[in-house]
């Protein structure tokens, strides 16, 4: 087993607000942009969640890949979104098809700041 895991947390996202609250418009997007990156998209599954007291529900979404998985989920209340891309590299190493990945979708969101972490899983062998 081996592989890289990516996670961003973003921050104050400046994008248009439907794509922390609307499945059916991030989906779609998300698959395309997974396909754009190299990574093969086998399934999918969004999910909108109600409004609250606290304002309008977000998204949770999985895409489940070839290469592993994508997971997100919004935060329209505190324009908030974390992102989690993990790729297996037996076979082949697909760590750069899961930064280019990364990259996208964290860019999408227009966040004014983001924390993101790398972590090599498995012990390479």
């Amino acid at each position: 087993m081996q592989g890289l895991h990516l996670t961003a947390d973003l921050y104050q996202c400046r994008c248009a607000p439907s794509w922390l609250t609307e499945a059916g418009q991030l989906g779609p997007w998300c698959v395309q942009a997974a396909e754009e990156s190299g990574l093969h998209v086998v399934n999918q599954l969004f999910h909108e969640f109600p409004a609250t007291a606290q304002g309008p529900g977000g998204v949770t979404g999985t895409l489940l890949l070839a290469e592993s998985h994508v997971c997100l989920h919004t935060w329209p209340e505190l324009k908030a979104v974390t992102l989690d891309v993990y790729v297996c590299n037996v076979g082949g190493d697909h760590s750069a098809q899961a930064r280019s990945l990364m990259d996208t979708l964290a860019a999408h969101f227009v966040p004014t700041w983001t924390e993101q972490r790398s972590l090599d899983r498995g012990d390479g062998q």
